[in-house]
């Protein structure tokens, strides 16, 4: 009996503790869990629903607005294309650097010219002198006088020649450049080139008639083993003026590149006019 009463006092207890306790009490961690397992489950429906709207938005305005950048990108070519034919032809100037079919080229600096006339003022390179020099004592002792009659000019010379006799002679600059170079392109300003004369026939000087003077006939002969050569031969690849007299050192490195880059270049086409007394290449 005693253990049956034992037993029986529990059962009482527990029922009567669970009843004891309130109710909202024991429904508290079940709600929370509830509360906790929900908004996570809204923050990702949130998140994927964004991204969806983002995604659409993005594409409808990538839509919209790639036909006009489309449209903008092809303008650019079509205005360029009239510029192409005027990088040819008769420009005055184009990529390959040329002034009227004249390249560019620099002073020679004073450090390096030398004399070569008896009076000190005709000058050159001092590797294009001692060649001249050389050339002319040769050509002494077959009988030839050869007479510098131009050598190193400067860009400032260059400009009075070009435009000033230039103006005087009623010539266009592209009629001009037929007989001699715009300031800044000129051989002569290398200290490389000379204008030669026959001292024994001045009145030929600088003139298409040099090529009939003991002068020149000796140079087409000669003047290769000297290391010149005539800048402008007749039906020249620069389309420039016949000028017998004038002459070129190709003898270096520095020479040889600095003349033959201007191979194969023209200028405008013009009627060819011959010019005493011009030298003005």
């Amino acid at each position: 009996m005693d253990n049956a009463g034992f037993s029986e006092k529990p059962q009482n207890r527990s029922s009567s503790s669970g009843e004891d306790i309130p109710e909202a009490l024991r429904d508290t961690p079940d709600a929370a869990a509830k509360k906790v397992s929900i908004r996570p489950l809204f923050l990702i429906i949130g998140g994927v629903v964004g991204v969806v709207l983002i995604a659409v938005v993005s594409g409808f305005l990538f839509f919209v607005v790639t036909p006009k950048k489309t449209k903008d990108s092809q303008s650019p070519p079509a205005s360029s294309t009239p510029a192409t034919p005027s990088k040819s032809g008769n420009s005055a100037t184009s990529k390959d650097n040329t002034v009227l079919g004249h390249f560019v080229y620099s002073e020679a600096p004073e450090s390096e010219l030398q004399p070569i006339s008896n009076d000190r003022r005709i000058k050159m390179r001092k590797a294009a002198a001692q060649k001249f020099l050389e050339m002319a004592a040769a050509a002494r002792s077959a009988g030839v006088v050869l007479v510098p009659v131009s050598g190193f000019r400067s860009i400032k010379e260059q400009e009075q020649l070009f435009f000033a006799v230039g103006a005087q002679r009623n010539q266009t600059p592209a009629q001009r450049a037929a007989v001699s170079a715009p300031p800044g392109h000129s051989e002569h300003h290398t200290g490389y080139a000379v204008d030669v004369g026959d001292g024994g026939v001045p009145a030929t000087n600088l003139t298409t008639n040099f090529e009939k003077t003991k002068a020149y006939q000796w140079l087409q002969a000669n003047a290769a083993r000297f290391s010149f050569e005539i800048s402008f031969p007749k039906d020249n690849p620069q389309g420039v003026s016949y000028e017998p007299w004038h002459w070129r050192f190709v003898g270096d490195r520095d020479s040889l590149e600095t003349f033959y880059k201007a191979r194969n270049l023209k200028p405008a086409q013009i009627s060819q006019q011959e010019e005493s007394g011009s030298g003005a290449r």
